[in-house]
């Protein structure tokens, strides 16, 4: 049976849609669950290949930390097909298309909508301790890491693993400079941190068997045009809601043709580590 955590209205916060965040998340333009859905194929490549990294009998309980619109979650549960996934994320926008992408499988899903540095095993129910935990393309979101993984190992079963990817230190640098050069700045928080820091904040969290690495990921579009819809939608969302409207693609496309091409330098942060047992 699913469960959807989304406080209802008039309990703490706005009807979905408006825009206000969960608890502790603070306050961003959401993001367009069903057009990230449509354009993130680097996002989903990338899930996919870091989902080969656990170990899983295929009848664990995993909790999928930033499950976006569900497509890499998708994989997980197939993966799962004695188990369950928690798919949590804070974006709503972004649970409602996972939930019905999901929707085949909702047997063996909880839906929870939560800030994950305010993670609590109350949150995920009976689904906590969970046997492992999942996560790409989130984390980098996420200011504090000492809290995140402190938060995460909490949640995690003695002997529980932890393997995600997320961008790293370098990342996007290319593209940031091409927008600053252009007169702005990137908008919203971010953190692509270094894999030696990220060990030693892992190891403060408690955990053990810790492995971290970073590669380049450079990733190619087919057009300009393809490459300002990405850029909409996933790396410059919260600077161009800052804008009017009318001049969002006018901006977007200005960048796009500032790249010596159409590839966005990422750098994926890569890690492995257990909950001592």
């Amino acid at each position: 049976m699913t469960e959807d955590r989304t406080p209802p209205p008039g309990q703490g916060e706005p009807p979905p849609g408006q825009g206000e965040p969960p608890p502790g998340q603070a306050a961003h333009e959401d993001w367009d669950g069903a057009r990230y859905d449509r354009l993130a194929d680097p996002q989903a490549s990338w899930g996919r290949a870091v989902l080969a990294r656990l170990d899983l009998s295929g009848a664990e309980t995993v909790l999928d930390a930033g499950c976006g619109s569900g497509r890499v979650t998708e994989h997980l549960l197939r993966r799962l097909p004695r188990g369950r996934v928690v798919a949590l994320d804070a974006s709503e926008s972004m649970l409602k298309q996972a939930r019905s992408r999901l929707a085949p499988m909702r047997g063996r899903v909880r839906f929870v909508r939560a800030d994950l540095l305010e993670l609590e095993p109350g949150l995920l129910g009976g689904d906590a301790p969970v046997d492992g935990v999942f996560s790409t393309a989130t984390f980098h979101w996420i200011t504090d890491h000492d809290r995140l993984f402190r938060k995460l190992a909490a949640v995690l079963r003695p002997g529980g693993q932890l393997v995600a990817q997320c961008g790293g230190a370098g990342n996007l640098d290319r593209l940031i400079g091409v927008v600053r050069a252009l007169g702005a700045e990137r908008a919203g928080t971010w953190l692509y941190a270094a894999p030696g820091e990220t060990a030693a904040r892992l190891r403060r969290a408690g955990f053990t068997d810790v492995r971290v690495w970073s590669h380049p990921e450079p990733t190619p579009f087919p057009s300009a045009a393809s490459l300002a819809d990405f850029l909409e939608t996933v790396c410059l969302r919260e600077l161009l809601a800052a804008l009017p409207r009318q001049d969002r693609r006018p901006f977007t496309e200005r960048v796009a043709a500032a790249l010596p091409e159409p590839v966005l330098d990422y750098v994926r942060l890569n890690i492995t580590a257990r909950r001592p047992g």
